[in-house]
């Protein structure tokens, strides 16, 4: 974890972790990012059903091959005092089991999701991609359906690259061996069905 995250003393305008818990009611999305608590309007129905569309595909391909665990947007993980980010899914690997604690997350994702919104956009481009990346989380995905733009990165070292699609349309997972994703799913309107999708997926090799 880089210096970015850093614990600060406590001042009248920073909070922490248990600040976070304290302050927050149960069921309401927050991010702790550098001291400061952001609250999640609530989720349009368009942005709900993506959400939970890809927490059902990766849900269900992480379940059907023993590869780890997969929590949703009310769990948050624990990087410092001061930063405790709530991705909309995110996925831990079996190898890293441990870091799923009851209330919180003790360490990074291997695999952390954003859904953008319109009052997410700024953290979810900036502040959380630096968060992500700074904490060491493996692959941030980015699905902004607002502007139909997908986008995934790769810790590369401590940086994040940006990943190419095959065919200007898949994506492998390097987090979740295996798996992957056609970004035409996930702009589609309506969404197609989920588990029509993981059939596919668990199929193996996506069609040509």
């Amino acid at each position: 974890m880089s210096a970015a995250l850093a614990t600060a003393p406590r001042t009248d305008d920073v909070y922490t972790f248990e600040d976070l818990c304290c302050l927050v009611p149960d069921g309401q999305k927050a991010d702790l990012l550098d001291g400061v608590i952001y609250m999640a309007s609530p989720d349009m129905l368009s942005a709900d059903e993506l959400t939970g569309f890809v927490r059902f595909v990766v849900d269900g391909y992480a379940s059907a091959r023993g590869a780890g665990k997969v929590v949703g947007s009310r769990y948050a993980f624990r990087l410092t005092d001061l930063y405790s980010p709530e991705p909309d899914v995110a996925f831990i690997s079996r190898e890293r089991n441990q870091v799923l604690g009851e209330q919180a997350g003790r360490g990074a994702p291997d695999i952390a999701v954003e859904i953008v919104s319109r009052e997410s956009r700024d953290r979810d481009y900036g502040i959380k991609k630096r968060t992500y990346e700074a904490a060491g989380v493996r692959e941030y995905w980015i699905v902004d359906h607002l502007q139909s733009r997908v986008e995934f990165h790769r810790l590369h070292g401590d940086r994040y690259q940006l990943v190419p699609l095959e065919r200007n349309r898949l994506f492998r997972s390097e987090a979740l061996p295996g798996f992957w994703l056609d970004v035409e799913w996930l702009l589609r309107k309506p969404l197609p069905n989920a588990y029509d999708c993981l059939q596919q997926i668990l199929a193996g090799e996506p069609p040509a």
